[in-house]
């Protein structure tokens, strides 16, 4: 799979549309019941009409325009101010650096394959981009597992303490060796070739996978593994640690003095529960029309190289969603957003309880007006 390799498309190829569809669609294969498509005028490609290319220039270009703001300014934060930097933070950095890489790794790629249907960018990058845009989505889902759990951890089983700083550093850099491994076949097990289309002379650049048995036995079966391990072990894990904690939340009875906690912990858990709903959403068209050309059930239709197009689109959504659900739903990233863009209130400097100072003198926190109160960190 690879970018768009659609002869056998699993997660991380699927992340680039425009690859094997040059090979498939110009091959033709009479033994999987399909025409023989060297014959010309047999498909015509309605992502090469102006106002197809158009539409796809802009909404590719939006959504990386707005991923690369709201992600960075996600870790801008963190690491700019001392009190947001706090475990779950961390993992939200994690989580946005792994969008910075779909953003700045996948969707260029995407958007060049699919409109020019060859690859242009050479061997060397026909392994390592597929391999980084499957390391970046496995990052993604572990890191929104972890979070989860973590806060099942603290809020379900009451462990007042969450996990140390160390700790979660190391966690965060085994996801990023789990993401490595599961990802690695992606880089392995491709080719860059040179196809020729015999009835228009034609030669063009092909960045697909090359399986061991030369079948597509196997690359079936690492997206059917992709699948499970990628989306629904994941979701199902995720959603059971957050149904728990939505019910341990709605059903606790704290004292007035701990009701403000209680209160931003729910916010908190609503938030985050959030980020994951909208991710589902937003892949679950792309994994079932992965999964339903993986078993070569929609290759005849007309259309398919635009559905896979639009259904990347949509998933790809998903990299700029969380910082503006953070932006909706946190009143510590609004802040401190809104602080970034107006120069008036951007603070010189930030103080150990918390507070801003700005040139004006006029304070002002990350979690409201009053000049020394504690900002609360999610």
């Amino acid at each position: 799979m690879g970018p768009l390799d659609l002869s056998n498309s699993s997660e991380g190829a699927a992340l680039v549309p425009g690859s094997a569809l040059s090979t498939r669609w110009h091959q033709g294969s009479t033994s999987s019941g399909r025409t023989d498509l060297h014959k010309p005028g047999f498909v015509t490609d309605v992502t090469k009409h102006l106002g197809v290319q158009i539409t796809l220039i802009a909404a590719y270009s939006l959504i990386i325009l707005l991923g690369l703001i709201g992600n960075s300014l996600v870790i801008y934060m963190i690491v700019r101010y001392r009190n947001m930097r706090t475990v779950t933070n961390f993992f939200i950095a994690n989580l946005a650096l792994a969008d910075l890489m779909v953003d700045s790794l996948c969707l260029p790629f995407t958007l060049v394959y699919t409109l020019m249907d060859e690859w242009k960018f050479g061997a060397v990058l026909c392994h390592l981009v597929p391999y980084a845009q499957a390391l970046s989505v496995h990052v993604s889902i572990l890191t929104l597992t972890v979070i989860a759990l973590e806060r099942h951890r603290c809020i379900v089983f009451h462990l007042g303490h969450r996990i140390s700083k160390p700790l979660s550093f190391g966690i965060i850099a085994l996801t990023w060796v789990a993401a490595a491994i599961l990802a690695s076949p992606l880089a392995i097990f491709r080719e860059y070739r040179y196809e020729e289309i015999p009835f228009i002379n034609l030669k063009i650049a092909v960045c697909s996978e090359k399986w061991p048995h030369g079948s597509n036995r196997d690359g079936i079966i690492y997206s059917l593994s992709m699948l499970l391990l990628q989306y629904v072990v994941p979701l199902g894990i995720i959603s059971y640690a957050y149904v728990r904690i939505w019910f341990k939340l709605k059903n606790h009875v704290s004292p007035s003095n701990r009701s403000e906690s209680v209160y931003r912990r729910r916010k908190t858990t609503k938030m985050l529960a959030l980020v994951v709903v909208v991710f589902g959403v937003c892949w679950l068209p792309f994994h079932m029309f992965q999964l339903a050309s993986d078993l070569d059930l929609i290759m005849k239709f007309k259309d398919y190289k635009l559905l896979y197009t639009v259904f990347h689109v949509i998933a790809m959504c998903s990299t700029f969603a969380n910082p503006l659900l953070y932006g909706w739903m946190n009143k510590n990233y609004r802040n401190g957003f809104l602080m970034f863009f107006r120069c008036e209130h951007k603070p010189e400097t930030i103080h150990p309880e918390g507070s801003f100072r700005t040139r004006s003198h006029r304070a002002l926190t990350l979690t409201g007006p009053s000049i020394g109160q504690r900002p609360t960190a999610v």
